[in-house]
């Protein structure tokens, strides 16, 4: 019933309310198996946030993984697709044999128009309108629990952040 009301929403190319997502969120959470359960990217605002705490959804740790923007925006700039199968490869760390050509069909690869670091510093600044305020939300509250990589210097140092990030998880939130 709620997934028809959000597809009524989305079909009109609206954005699904506040209320209902949470409200879908809830009713998974109350058929979850587990009494853990990871939200990904999930609330993505203040106001979210504020609706699972009056569903009674307690979060007991949120994670940031603050990676900075400009490396945002070259690591997804650096990602070329092929069109007709969807393979995708990026320049930093899976790039094409040939350059600007697919590995299996030597056809051309395109940049998604998302993709584009003008567009990606447009959804970033976005992110970051909602984020800190989110960020600090649950700073607030005690639950947040923030990961850079910059504990693991030296593979920062090799740009590898986001396995950084990972080791710096394991840890503390096993």
């Amino acid at each position: 019933e709620l997934g028809r009301a959000a597809k009524s929403h989305m079909d009109a190319g609206g954005l699904v309310p506040d209320e209902l997502i949470i409200g879908m969120v809830r009713q998974e959470l109350q058929s979850a198996s587990s009494g853990n359960v990871l939200l990904d990217g999930f609330p993505r605002t203040v106001a979210q946030a504020d609706g699972l705490d009056e569903q009674g959804v307690a979060v007991s740790l949120a994670l940031s993984l603050a990676v900075p923007f400009e490396e945002i925006v070259r690591r997804i700039s650096g990602r070329w697709m092929h069109p007709a199968s969807g393979r995708t490869y990026a320049y930093d760390y899976n790039p094409p044999k040939v350059e600007g050509r697919d590995d299996v069909t030597g056809e051309p690869l395109v940049q998604r128009d998302d993709d584009k670091p003008e567009a990606v510093r447009s959804r970033l600044q976005a992110y970051g309108d909602q984020s800190v305020p989110l960020i600090e939300y649950y700073r607030a509250r005690g639950v947040l629990a923030s990961f850079d990589g910059s504990d693991q210097p030296e593979l920062v140092a090799k740009d590898r952040r986001s396995d950084a990030i990972y080791a710096s998880l394991g840890p503390r939130v096993a």
